[in-house]
């Protein structure tokens, strides 16, 4: 394909992504934007902060009654700049939930107005799946947001709920370090406290390998604070100290 068909292809194609993108904060007041356009510092600016009804982790979806969470863990951020009319920066994020079912996963802007540091800050949420999920392995999901004005930000910061990544100059690329023991394959397997030797013939996993925020429920353990969130991984462990139920929950 010449250069410049790819290109043309390239901004329509960013173009009716950012429609989809825009659709997040349906209901929420803000200035008219170009269609298929990510909000300006001036659009942030008019655009009011989040609830402070909203449960800690999660920011609102299109829809009342389709709450968000924030996506587990950020793999890596992409700010790349179109050559051709109508200019503007397009942030690639790829990421990883923490269970399969994951639905509607996109860009929200934390930033509002112009940041003195020139960094526009960013969160990657999405619909987790209803109840309780196996833990079968992280899921990988992506999303896309594009900016009309790359002038205005020198750089994308964006958040999950287990670290950040950023491009300190755009356009560029970063990515996160290697991710822990995502449990897929936890069940039947023995907690290895730290400090402590494994069973002879056991196949183990580390205490300390497990995912951020894992809790692990021994015989005898209550379940202080046993509210959803999909984000948490539990795992449910018998007197051999064996897994025997592994469920982000």
């Amino acid at each position: 394909m010449p250069r410049t068909s790819f290109a043309a292809a390239f901004a329509a194609t960013a173009i009716a992504l950012g429609a989809a993108c825009a659709v997040h904060a349906q209901g929420m007041p803000r200035a008219a934007a170009a269609p298929g356009a990510a909000p300006t510092p001036a659009q942030l600016a008019e655009m009011p902060p989040a609830s402070g009804s909203t449960p800690a982790g999660a920011a609102p979806l299109a829809g009342p009654d389709a709450p968000a969470h924030v996506v587990l863990r950020i793999v890596s951020v992409e700010v790349v700049r179109t050559t051709h009319p109508p200019y503007m920066d397009i942030v690639r994020v790829r990421g990883l939930a923490s269970s399969a079912g994951w639905e509607e996963v996109e860009l929200v802007p934390l930033t509002r107005g112009s940041p003195p540091d020139g960094i526009l800050h960013l969160v990657l949420v999405a619909r987790p799946p209803g109840g309780a999920a196996d833990a079968t392995g992280y899921e990988p999901v992506d999303a896309i947001l594009p900016l009309s004005s790359p002038a205005a930000y020198k750089g994308v910061s964006v958040h999950a709920a287990t670290n950040s990544v950023e491009v300190d100059t755009s356009p560029g690329y970063a990515e996160a370090k290697p991710v822990n023991d995502d449990c897929g394959t936890c069940v039947g397997k023995v907690v290895l406290a730290k400090g402590a030797s494994a069973p002879a013939g056991a196949e183990v996993i580390a205490e300390g390998n497990l995912p951020p925020g894992a809790r692990v429920v021994r015989p005898g353990d209550g379940l202080m604070g046993a509210g959803s969130d999909p984000n948490r991984l539990s795992l449910i462990v018998n007197k051999e100290g064996r897994i025997v139920s592994a469920v982000w929950d």
